[in-house]
């Protein structure tokens, strides 16, 4: 198995990228890892650490998309950029699995012009862990690759999310609801109304009903949580905010430390004809190691194809 890792994104690159890419190659060293970027600043970060220069190898990329520029643009001027360059291996079949903390937009650009989405889905989603108590992790998709929804694209969210839970994560017949303000079907806006009616009569998905927000993390009502970007990015980013506060107040308990995003790695980009993984841009050593493994996974579970079937 080959893992490509964008050594060049994140706040920290390249020194907490090699950093995570050394970690994972100690717990799995028969997992080849690639590193894109600038050459001479991998080599020089792998200097600083001690870390045997040949135990990656390097494609050298002369442009980077930095955190801050417009997605598309970039991507489209930027062809020698080290995620241009990985997501087109990763086409080509050359990598299995691209990693990086980037710039999480010009990954997903990248993903749908170079990779293509699979046949069926419109578009592309990116997901978050919900912790759980009993120690099984929910997941909540789209949380902010797409803000405005339709109601087919919630359908396609539940497929993704379904195939991702059972095949990467091994839970059966993974439980869907649909995140709204009440329980009755006949409860939300326009949105939720109509992707009720499709999620219900979608016979290759569990689906539960509706589920409110107190039940995000309530592991006897659903697995997958399904919403439009807009509304998922907001939990996504509320939980952050609540979860800083509550550390800085001294709190600490099992279950908080597991809202953590540094014990998770990133998140998969569902739905295209590949296997990528995005992470935080503040990703430190063992967030990319954990992303790696999370690109481990995606492979060794044969995630697209098993999503390419679903459809």
């Amino acid at each position: 198995m080959r893992l490509g890792l964008d050594a060049m994104g994140g706040d920290f690159a390249p020194l907490e990228a090699i950093k995570g890419a050394h970690l994972f190659h100690e717990a799995h060293p028969e997992i080849e890892v690639h590193l894109y970027g600038d050459e001479t600043a991998i080599r020089s970060a792998m200097q600083t650490e001690g870390i045997d220069e040949s135990l990656f190898s390097i494609t050298h990329c002369s442009e980077q998309i930095n955190m801050e520029e417009h997605a598309a643009r970039a991507v489209a001027s930027k062809r020698q950029s080290s995620i241009a360059v990985g997501v087109q291996d990763l086409a080509q079949g050359k990598i299995d699995s691209f990693i990086g903390a980037g710039n999480t937009g010009a990954m997903l650009v990248s993903s749908v012009l170079i990779l293509k989405n699979i046949d069926g889905v419109e578009r592309p989603t990116i997901t978050s862990i919900l912790p759980r108590p009993n120690g099984q992790d929910g997941l909540i998709l789209d949380v902010g690759a797409n803000a405005d929804c339709k109601p087919q694209h919630l359908l396609q969210f539940a497929i993704l999310g379904s195939v991702y839970l059972e095949k990467v994560n091994k839970i059966e017949k993974p439980r869907v609801g649909l995140l709204n303000i009440g329980e009755e079907k006949e409860k939300g806006n326009q949105l939720s109304l109509a992707a009720y009616a499709l999620l219900a009569e979608e016979p290759s998905i569990n689906f539960i009903g509706n589920v409110e927000g107190r039940n995000l993390f309530d592991d006897s009502v659903a697995d997958v949580i399904v919403c439009d970007g807009f509304t998922g990015n907001n939990i996504l980013k509320a939980c952050e905010g609540m979860y800083y506060h509550i550390v800085k107040s001294g709190a600490k308990s099992e279950f908080l430390n597991r809202f953590n995003f540094h014990n998770y790695g990133g998140t998969p980009i569902l739905g295209v004809k590949g296997n990528i993984i995005v992470g935080h841009g503040i990703s430190k050593a063992h967030t990319f190691s954990q992303m790696l493994k999370q690109g481990m996974q995606a492979s060794e579970s044969k995630l697209v194809k098993n999503i390419e079937s679903a459809f």
